[in-house]
């Protein structure tokens, strides 16, 4: 049944109606094929936003492997429309083909495959059976791969400290999601790898991301004097609107009640209100007496603002002054007694109360400027040949 505070736990109040938008960080977790760019290409943006959080990027084999982790718990029902008969008859191209070299260095048909179907896994989606849909996918399986290939050209030449301590507790989080070792081995077979293959790529993976961070935070901090130009500049996102903090008492009726049963909990929220008219405790009673979850919390409902609330509940709240009792009002939801316990007028926040905030945000925006520019970099001096375009 739908709540009569209009799922308030969805909607909770940030500091300023306002909150700090990071890049986008992988890919949309839905049913469907983004097919421009799916949002799985380890593009110049989310190769930042990987490390922001404390974290390169599972290789293809490692995210397969957790996605057949999933699919065992999950007794692995095959995803619905998936093709399964139709993949079995198409003819395979060969594992050890190169699709792409860069600096010299293969990328084959197999490891392609497998980073398409982390990309699966990952989602839950099923294989594409569309062409074009197909072909978008790879090619955006592709470019992440070239893209980590020439990260880690460059990142090998640095020195990464305890390096096989952080392989080792990757490769622990690896088993983690295996509760018989035995399915890590089949998983291990399906996708054609061995444990210190595997273990291999791990460590590819800790090199990159040392790299990556090195590089993202090359440049001075950002100053309190930038912060402040980026507050003034934007002020009005850090515009509060209006909002009050208040508890209630909820009488509840069913959606189908009859008019004696509204009658019946009209007259018991009357009584309740006399009651709190004559001095009652507002917590105490919603305690006893309320039909709501916040009753535990005396009532308490903490602080909202406008259309957080059902029309009549939010009216009736507003117009309220601190400490004040409201008549009963009535929603949908059965018939409610409201105590003001505070207002807050609408403001601009203080400069100084989200000042921590505009730092991080700026600092992950430029990290992330000057990780596109040293990937580009990267590129641009590398020399990447696809398949066929071989001299």
């Amino acid at each position: 049944m739908k709540q009569w505070h209009e799922n308030r736990e969805a909607m909770p109040l940030d500091f300023a109606g306002w909150q700090v938008q990071e890049p986008n960080p992988g890919f949309r977790r839905s049913g469907k094929l983004v097919l421009l760019s799916l949002h799985f290409r380890l593009t110049e943006q989310t190769a930042y936003m990987r490390i922001s959080t404390g974290f390169f990027a599972l290789t293809a084999v490692t995210a397969a492997l957790y996605g057949a982790a999933i699919a065992a718990a999950d007794d692995a029902a095959p995803p619905q429309g998936a093709p399964a008969a139709a993949a079995a008859a198409a003819p395979a191209a060969q594992p050890t083909a190169v699709v792409v070299t860069v600096n010299g260095v293969a990328i084959t048909r197999a490891e392609l495959d497998r980073a398409t179907q982390a990309f699966l896994a990952q989602n839950r989606m099923p294989a594409p059976t569309d062409p074009d849909q197909k072909k978008k996918m790879e090619e955006a399986a592709q470019e992440q791969m070239v893209t980590e290939e020439v990260l880690y050209q460059a990142a090998k030449k640095e020195e990464v400290p305890d390096l096989d301590k952080q392989v080792a507790a990757k490769f622990d989080e690896v088993k983690a999601q295996f509760p018989d070792p035995e399915d890590l081995a089949k998983a291990l077979k399906k996708n054609g790898i061995t444990e210190q293959e595997l273990k291999d790529l791990l460590q590819r993976d800790v090199v990159i991301g040392a790299y990556i961070a090195k590089q993202s935070a090359a440049e001075p901090a950002v100053t309190t004097e930038q912060a402040k130009a980026f507050y003034d500049e934007n002020l009005d996102k850090f515009k509060k609107p209006e909002s009050v903090r208040a508890s209630h008492i909820l009488i509840k009726f069913a959606p189908k009640a009859t008019d004696e049963e509204k009658q019946a909990a009209r007259k018991k929220a009357d009584e309740l209100l006399a009651k709190l008219k004559g001095g009652a405790d507002f917590a105490e009673v919603a305690k006893q007496e309320s039909a709501d979850t916040s009753a535990k919390q005396g009532g308490d409902l903490g602080e909202f603002g406008r259309g957080q609330m059902v029309k009549p509940f939010e009216d009736a709240a507003f117009g309220l002054k601190p400490g004040d009792l409201s008549e009963v009002v009535e929603s949908q939801f059965g018939y409610h007694i409201i105590k003001s316990t505070g207002k807050t007028e609408a403001q601009t926040v203080p400069f100084a109360e989200v000042q921590a905030k505009i730092v991080q945000y700026l600092t992950e925006t430029q990290g992330q400027k000057r990780m596109a520019a040293k990937i580009a970099e990267l590129k641009k001096a590398a020399t990447i040949v696809p398949a066929g375009q071989e001299k």
